[in-house]
């Protein structure tokens, strides 16, 4: 069966470039540690999933439309305009992509929507027939999570792969109301406020009890205790928006086909990935 990595590009690269225990240069003088950490963490990926095909996706810096829903959505993240280039990220890209072209895998960075609608994309137009396995520390991909789509956080020899049990065991739900479950909850990651009175338990029983969040708020006279009923019936305009925020629709074009991210392992390293592009 064909198994297809899809990488959250642009999530692995701040993990690295912030997670590395200093900056690091090379001969040159030039940083490299985001470089280094991404073509590490990549190839460590790469041998735990043993994929057949490959793809590794980006966000691009334009506008987001899911701001015009909710001006604070994201609000919440560093403004990298503010610091000098390169004690960003994004500094290291070039290098990262060159890294890319190296090791044959392909990239792409969006231009009209989020990394995160690429990959529900291809979750919903390949898994059925595909085993894909989405590398990510976002959990708004926790919804995506099928018998053959499962979610893998990267972690070194603490890696994790989520799996239906794995979101049921975790917050009582299957995956396929993860949405509903964060619209209720919240996501500060994302800056996205929830309903005051309802936490990850109290969402759980909601959601066994009416399946989704469109039928908690279209029975949420029958919920039982009053603070938490009051507190649907207040919040309910926001928690629909919510829900337009944290879904993943995939309608957009994909920017590759599954022939064309067809990909083996040759047993490269990251130092002669850094070689061969000339930045060790």
């Amino acid at each position: 069966m064909k198994r297809l990595l899809i990488v959250d590009g642009s999530n692995l690269l701040f993990q690295m470039f912030f997670g590395m225990p200093a900056r690091i240069t090379n001969s040159a003088g030039k940083a490299i540690q985001g470089t280094l950490g991404f073509v590490g963490a990549l190839l460590k990926i790469i041998r735990i999933t043993e994929p057949t095909h490959a793809v590794v996706l980006f966000d691009g810096e334009h506008e987001n439309e899911r701001s015009a829903l909710n001006a604070d959505y994201k609000a919440n993240r560093m403004d990298y305009s503010q610091m000098a280039e390169e004690e960003t990220p994004f500094s290291q890209l070039p290098d990262v992509y060159a890294a890319l072209d190296y090791l044959g895998i392909r990239h792409a960075e969006t231009t009209t929507c989020e990394a995160d609608d690429w990959i529900a994309g291809y979750a919903y137009a390949y898994g059925q027939e595909t085993e894909i396995i989405i590398s990510s520390f976002d959990s708004d991909f926790f919804q995506l999570i099928t018998d053959k789509v499962s979610v893998l956080r990267y972690r070194g020899k603490n890696t994790v792969i989520c799996t239906p049990s794995y979101i049921k065991e975790r917050f009582g739900i299957e995956p396929g109301q993860y949405a509903d479950f964060k619209s209720l909850t919240g996501d500060a990651s994302d800056n996205i406020k929830g309903a005051d009175k309802i936490g990850p338990k109290t969402a759980s029983l909601l959601l066994e009890e009416f399946g989704n969040l469109e039928k908690v708020l279209l029975y949420a006279e029958k919920i039982k205790r009053p603070s938490v009923r009051e507190s649907i019936f207040r919040n309910a305009d926001r928690l629909r928006t919510n829900y337009k925020l944290i879904k993943l629709g995939g309608l957009q074009t994909l920017p590759f086909s599954m022939e064309e991210l067809a990909y083996g392992y040759g047993g490269i390293t990251t130092n002669e990935v850094l070689e061969g592009i000339g930045v060790r």
